[in-house]
């Protein structure tokens, strides 16, 4: 399978190092931890990979669509609601998953977990107007 990495240097600098180095470099942002995540391009079909932020809630990872606070949802995210299907590294470890968004419950209960594992996100959700999502991505067999 043919992946297309992000347009933006940074981040298809760190998915390479990450994948080049077999999960050990390239895993945090700013002292948080990242997965790459391969998803299908709604229009196109293509396959891309970004690297985010993640936290945990149980067995299951959580991704947030912050975009850095602007006004609207990152190009993964838009995908995701076209085609949920994934594939995530963490670490040296590959698996398929199922993304899904939270319920409004949910995120106000994970929310305070996910500011501790990086601090912005509290300033990108009073930087905009959007309900940032935050997706569950969990693991399929």
């Amino acid at each position: 399978m043919t992946v297309k990495l992000s347009p933006t240097k940074w981040v298809a600098d760190q998915a390479r190092l990450y994948e080049e180095s077999g999960g050990t470099k390239g895993t945090t942002i700013h002292g948080a931890p990242c997965l790459l995540l391969d998803h299908r391009g709604r229009r196109s079909g293509d396959w891309y990979r970004t690297v985010l932020i993640y936290g945990r809630d149980g067995d299951d990872l959580l991704i947030v669509a912050s975009n850095g606070g602007a006004d609207r949802h990152p190009q993964w995210y838009r995908n995701l609601t076209a085609d949920p299907r994934v594939r995530v590294r963490v670490g040296p470890e590959w698996f398929d998953a199922e993304a899904e968004d939270l319920s409004p419950a949910d995120r106000d209960r994970v929310w305070p977990h996910l500011d501790e594992v990086f601090a912005p996100y509290a300033g990108y959700r009073r930087k905009t107007t959007r309900e940032i999502p935050v997706v569950r991505l969990r693991r399929t067999h």
